[in-house]
């Protein structure tokens, strides 16, 4: 560690908040995170803390405030770390910027609040990192935080990417296609030129594939068009969320099933997706060994796979081909079978994996005849936190 002091990210979710500790030294911060871990299972019987390291252990947190006394018990352990080294910033990852927010920005109350009235367009990722930067700015008022908004990478998207067919009033007011995953897409742009030289800079699709999923078509490094859009629930099938969805169904949910606007928001974002289909779990790590006797799990898994084939086809119609391919995320990184079943059906864009290269997950997945380069490229969101508020407390 150096004395210009660390840098801490923050990835506060519902029930689960990541953090990495990252050397401030020099112009960039070193990728290996210093230090990382996440308190999970945030409002469940039973929390843990996972440390780099360490064996998850169980850790008690207030019933009334886990969020808070996630918090608290993460900046005690950072504390701890620290050891006299000054903590230079802490760098949040925020989903939504809305309109104004796309740039790295200093957190002040009034910036928590411009925040605060994002949430709706994101329920399920806004509310929590706003809770640690107001906990942060009440206890630690002399540190430095910045906000590192995930919407950021999609600015490049031309308008009519980011256009819906309604009236212009809903453009003037904000509801357009923002775009998510940002932090990850932002990674990958810097990734994948080091590894594949110029050939990442043609037609390139990236497959952020976690527990939420997204598509990001790029040309040049440049984000052009990508799969989510206003909300996080956009675009493909996901684990618990919908995805691309007929409007015409919600007007139905609620003018003749009488669903409220509450019950409609919990069925698309906690209750659809591999679970809602599968009626099983949200993981395919669970649902692969379970679909050869169990029809929906099949029929989820065959839509999931699905969707991500559809929304390739579409974007590498607006790419005008492809070049390259590449899987990150937790699904994309890990999960060989649903990689060889989505590559299977590109065959006709001249896609041909390596199957000993992609089950022990290659950096590159292709076979030497194939036409269309596909990868797998570890994500590193924290990274990008950390590298975007180092060059923001470096500006003039």
């Amino acid at each position: 560690m150096t004395d210009q002091g660390l840098i801490l990210v923050l990835n506060c979710g519902s029930s689960s908040i990541k953090f990495a500790l990252f050397d401030a030294g020099g112009t960039a911060p070193p990728r290996a995170a210093l230090h990382s871990g996440k308190v999970q299972g945030i409002g469940q019987a039973q929390p843990t803390l996972d440390e780099a390291g360490n064996a998850p252990q169980p850790v008690a947190l207030d019933a009334e405030h886990p969020t808070t006394a996630a918090l608290q018990l993460i900046l005690a352990r950072i504390t701890e770390r620290l050891r006299g080294t000054p903590l230079k910033a802490v760098a949040h990852r925020v989903v939504h910027g809305g309109q104004h927010y796309f740039a790295p920005t200093r957190i002040t109350p009034a910036v928590i609040a411009e925040l605060r009235a994002l949430i709706p367009l994101a329920p399920l990722h806004q509310p929590f990192p706003l809770k640690a930067m107001s906990l942060i700015l009440q206890q630690h008022p002399g540190t430095a935080q910045v906000a590192c908004f995930d919407t950021a990478f999609h600015r490049t998207v031309p308008q009519v990417e980011q256009l819906f067919a309604l009236p212009w009033s809903a453009w003037e007011s904000g509801i357009r296609r923002y775009g998510f995953h940002g932090l990850s897409y932002d990674f990958m742009s810097r990734a994948l030129p080091e590894r594949h030289g110029d050939a990442a800079r043609g037609r390139t699709i990236v497959a952020h594939l976690g527990s939420g999923a997204s598509l990001c078509a790029m040309q040049d490094l440049k984000s052009v068009a990508t799969t989510m859009g206003f909300s996080a629930l956009d675009g493909l099938m996901m684990g618990t969320r919908c995805g691309l969805l007929d409007p015409g169904a919600v007007i139905y949910l609620m003018q003749e099933q009488k669903l409220s606007t509450d019950e409609v928001a919990a069925m698309l974002y906690h209750d659809s997706g591999l679970l809602g289909i599968s009626g099983v779990s949200p993981d395919p790590r669970e649902l692969l060994p379970l679909e050869a006797g169990n029809q929906r799990v099949r029929l989820a898994l065959q839509l999931y796979v699905q969707r991500i084939v559809r929304e390739i086809g579409a974007l590498t119609a607006v790419l005008g081909g492809l070049d390259m391919l590449v899987f990150t995320a937790g699904i994309g990184e890990h999960n060989d079978l649903l990689r060889a079943r989505i590559c299977e059906r590109l065959g006709w864009l001249g896609v041909q994996i390596d199957a000993q290269a992609n089950a022990r997950h290659a950096a590159t997945i292709s076979a030497s005849g194939s036409r269309v380069t596909v990868g797998v490229e570890k994500t590193n969101e924290e990274w990008v936190a950390a590298q975007q508020a180092l060059e923001l407390l470096a500006a003039p």
